[in-house]
């Protein structure tokens, strides 16, 4: 669909509101035809008839009340178009984030953050522009300039013919220039989503840049991507200039002929003086909105340019269950699961990630998935947590389709632990909160209590209300992530995924978590996904995946006893973790 009709449709839910900026506006230019009218006619009379202010009395008060009204007009419609443009940009940003929410981790995992928060932030506030200036400017160049013409026309044919002929040259011009500046206007946008991509890479990742000295290198990177935004900045204004120069000598030329061939016709007294002044008054006005129109196409190309890859998010495809089966209401758990078959590639079928694999959970059973790096194992969490959908085969929990339930209604069923935990520049207790928002402080502290965290949170200035930073930065590795089992414990869902949640931790605290995570995982139907084979010892089950592909199954004093993968995988982790 073209991206000029796809934001077109966003002016449905306030429609009433863009029109009324349009009839404002165009009722501003109605008053001010009114306005030449009656000030050609004081000057007449002022001058020519030599009236005294007595007579003209009635006219000044009209021209004043004309004044006022115009000015009023004017003040509301520009109200309305403002408020058309923030309304419509809150509706696009609530929906942009919802449809990021919605796409999860999957989709953002691919994305850079930095370019898509600057979407999210600057690209949508360029939309102002486009809907409170471009638009409505694009309604009145039309309505405005027919309005005068029509009114031109009967009291002079020669002025009303020549700015007939003179009118389409100014969009004509426009149009040549236009193409030049809105492709520069996309790359301009294109290469600050990238540089504000890489600077927020820069800033997260600057304490590990410092540790290997490659801090410093970052400096003429970002001076480099700096200087090419600015020459395409530079390149954009020059193009408006231009047009703006181009725009204006021709309004400027086309007044200049109306005014000698008015001068001329009122030298030989074939045109009276009141109807020479009322045309030549109208003359630039009736240019100003096509030269406006010009000016605010270039802000709203930026817009333009901003939209289209909001679009590409907003249209972005959610995880796909194939045929839609009849909506279900999430049984009560217990939960059994069972993949059959079920197949997954990423990047359009080229990188295959599960190849017809096969198993089940049984209710309150925990199974650990295991193998090499690559093996499926995190793809099989995601296809449960529905950010992803199965390429074929089929998940069901306690029989039914895992796609007949509602994503959210369903996620509100599972518990996950991942290896890094996001966490927000918020106080410890908003952290915890973040899996029940209307949790009470105590069930904040008996959560972090069952997660080994209530210690290390006495030790702190505010307790509980101490910010910890953006991503955690005042916090260690493993401090972050016993406020995700905090989080898990404080949901106590039915359904339990710990994705590598001991992984890159000390002896000490990896102790912690695993005593923590014992505790989680009783009546729980859970899944394990581990690097650290000694963690999953204590499963019910453990799965060994290689290619996609379930390769063993059974309990660890089954599998170790026999040749295989895992016994392999066992005797390499016991080699990285043996002291030389």
């Amino acid at each position: 669909m073209n991206l000029d009709r796809r934001l077109l449709r966003q002016l449905g839910t306030v429609r009433v509101l863009f029109g009324s900026a349009i009839l404002l506006s165009m009722l501003g230019g109605l008053l001010l035809i009114a306005q030449a009218w009656a000030l050609s006619q004081i000057v007449a009379r002022v001058f020519l008839r030599e009236q005294r202010l007595g007579e003209v009395a009635p006219l000044l008060a009209a021209l004043l009340l004309v004044i006022t009204a115009r000015a009023a007009a004017t003040w509301a419609g520009d109200v309305a178009a403002s408020e058309t443009a923030e309304r419509i940009k809150g509706d696009l940003r609530e929906r942009l984030f919802a449809r990021i929410i919605a796409l999860g981790p999957a989709y953002t995992r691919g994305e850079r953050s930095g370019e898509l928060a600057s979407t999210a932030i600057a690209g949508i506030e360029a939309l102002d522009a486009y809907f409170s200036q471009y638009l409505p400017q694009l309604s009145l160049a039309l309505l405005i300039p027919l309005g005068m013409l029509a009114v031109v026309f009967p009291v002079d044919p020669l002025s009303g013919l020549v700015l007939l002929v003179t009118a389409p040259l100014i969009p004509f011009f426009m149009i040549l220039i236009g193409g030049m500046a809105a492709r520069l206007t996309r790359r301009q946008f294109t290469q600050l989503s990238r540089m504000s991509a890489h600077f927020l890479d820069v800033l997260q990742g600057l304490a590990t840049l410092k540790q290997f000295g490659r801090s410093r290198d970052q400096i003429a990177i970002i001076r480099r991507i700096s200087e090419q935004f600015r020459d395409t900045t530079m390149g954009v204004l020059r193009v408006a200039f231009l047009s703006a120069l181009v725009l204006e000598m021709l309004a400027t030329i086309s007044t200049a002929i109306i005014a000698v061939e008015i001068g001329l016709r009122l030298l030989y007294g074939r045109l009276s003086f009141e109807e020479a002044f009322f045309v030549l008054i109208l003359a630039p006005e009736f240019y100003l909105p096509l030269r406006m129109l010009g000016t605010r196409f270039h802000a709203g190309m930026s817009g333009v340019a901003a939209a289209a890859r909001i679009f590409d998010v907003l249209e972005t495809p959610l995880p796909d269950c194939g045929p839609p089966a009849p909506p279900r209401a999430v049984p009560p758990p217990p939960y059994a699961l069972r993949y059959d078959r079920v197949h997954y590639a990423y990047d359009g079928g080229e990188r295959p990630a599960l190849n017809g694999i096969t198993f089940a959970v049984e209710a309150g059973q925990r199974v650990a998935l295991v193998g090499p790096s690559g093996a499926g194992k995190s793809t099989v969490a995601q296809l449960l947590l529905r950010f992803l959908a199965p390429g074929s085969g089929r998940i069901t929990v306690n029989g039914i389709d895992l796609c007949a339930f509602p994503p959210d209604e369903w996620r509100r069923q599972v518990a996950w632990v991942p290896q890094t935990p996001y966490l927000f520049a918020d106080t410890v207790a908003d952290n915890i909160r973040l899996a029940r928002p209307d949790a009470l402080l105590a069930d904040v502290i008996r959560a972090a209590e069952q997660a080994h965290l209530d210690r290390f949170v006495a030790t702190l200035p505010d307790g509980y209300d101490t910010p910890i930073g953006e991503r955690g930065a005042r916090l260690s590795g493993g401090q972050a992530q016993r406020i995700a089992l905090a989080r898990a414990f404080l949901k106590d869902a039915p359904l339990l995924i710990l994705d590598e949640a001991t992984a890159n931790l000390d002896p000490a605290t990896e102790t912690l978590i695993q005593d923590a995570m014992r505790a989680l995982v009783q009546s729980r139907t859970t899944l394990i996904i581990a690097h650290r084979l000694r963690t999953v010892q204590s499963a019910d089950r453990i799965l060994v995946l290689d290619a996609g592909r379930v390769v063993q199954a059974g309990a660890h004093a089954d599998l170790i006893a026999q040749p295989g993968l895992y016994r392999d995988l066992i005797r390499a982790h016991d080699a990285e973790v043996t002291p030389c």
